[in-house]
């Protein structure tokens, strides 16, 4: 079912509004709509929250797009000069899972990766925007994304594109929350990532080469960005690519942290 968290925590039932975060909510106004019945006190808790599966925040995304090697010092530990122009690649919506669900390596799989990233969800069509003005008002809000990426598709076996390496099952959780853009600064958040505890990545969004709405402007001059689609904005250096850390193996535990959006947790198991 999908909720709101209400001044004091609780979580709140959006059914009376919606029957699900999707686009053609995100679309007709519904974060608006959310807030209003906040404030005039019209949603009632959910009595069993707790006991529930949490979903990513945004359902059945027509698209996932990505920014690669957005950080300067990730793209210098994956070999690769910081880019003059954003790098983007697709990922299958299917990959998308909620916040605490269960990451699957794939059969075979030796080279698994996390990658911690800010995740951009579109509020309304973007398409040939002029101004950032124009391109912030199309961005509903932000959650946090673990781009779980398989080296080995990725590189040896691409054909020459990532997206082998970025598309199979369980490889983009997505959550808790969906965090409007005027609660949060998107261009000075930190973000986290630990491996069964140990400290992975540690950056900041400030540091960024493209920044969310620069992104969102450039993107919306060679696609049509639509209410529910999602933008991965790119991840910091500190992954098992960087020769570093070990990969994933199975029953391992990742982390990943943005301030202001909260934290997400997966289990890692075998496909």
């Amino acid at each position: 079912m999908p909720g709101v968290l209400g001044p004091d925590g609780t979580v709140l039932d959006l059914r009376p509004l919606t029957d699900d975060i999707h686009g053609s909510f995100l679309a007709g106004g519904g974060v608006a709509a959310a807030r209003e019945a906040l404030v005039e006190g019209a949603l009632t808790p959910v009595s069993d929250a707790s006991d529930l599966r949490v979903g990513a925040p945004v359902a059945r995304p027509g698209a996932v797009i990505c920014v690669g090697q957005n950080y300067a010092a990730h793209a210098r530990e994956s070999g690769a000069e910081p880019p003059t122009e954003p790098v983007i690649f697709l990922k299958h919506p299917n990959t998308v899972i909620g916040p605490y669900d269960d990451v699957l390596i794939p059969r075979g799989s030796t080279r698994t990766d996390w990658e911690v990233e800010l995740a951009v969800v579109m509020g309304a069509p973007a398409r040939y925007l002029s101004s950032r003005e124009e391109a912030l008002a199309t961005v509903a809000g932000y959650t946090i994304s673990n781009d779980v990426t398989e080296r080995s598709y990725q590189f040896d076996i691409s054909g020459g594109q990532w997206s082998k390496g970025k598309c199979c099952e369980t490889f983009n959780p997505m959550g808790p929350s969906l965090v409007t853009t005027d609660e949060v600064d998107a261009g000075s958040l930190r973000l986290r990532s630990t491996v069964n505890g140990e400290p992975r990545q540690d950056s900041a969004t400030a540091d960024m080469i493209f920044g969310v709405i620069d992104l969102v402007l450039a993107l919306s001059q060679v696609m049509t960005l639509d209410p529910g689609d999602v933008i991965n904005t790119g991840t910091p250096e500190g992954v098992a690519l960087s020769e570093r850390f070990p990969y994933l193996v199975d029953g391992d535990v990742v982390e990943c942290e943005i301030d202001g959006l909260g934290r997400i947790r997966q289990q890692v198991g075998q496909a």
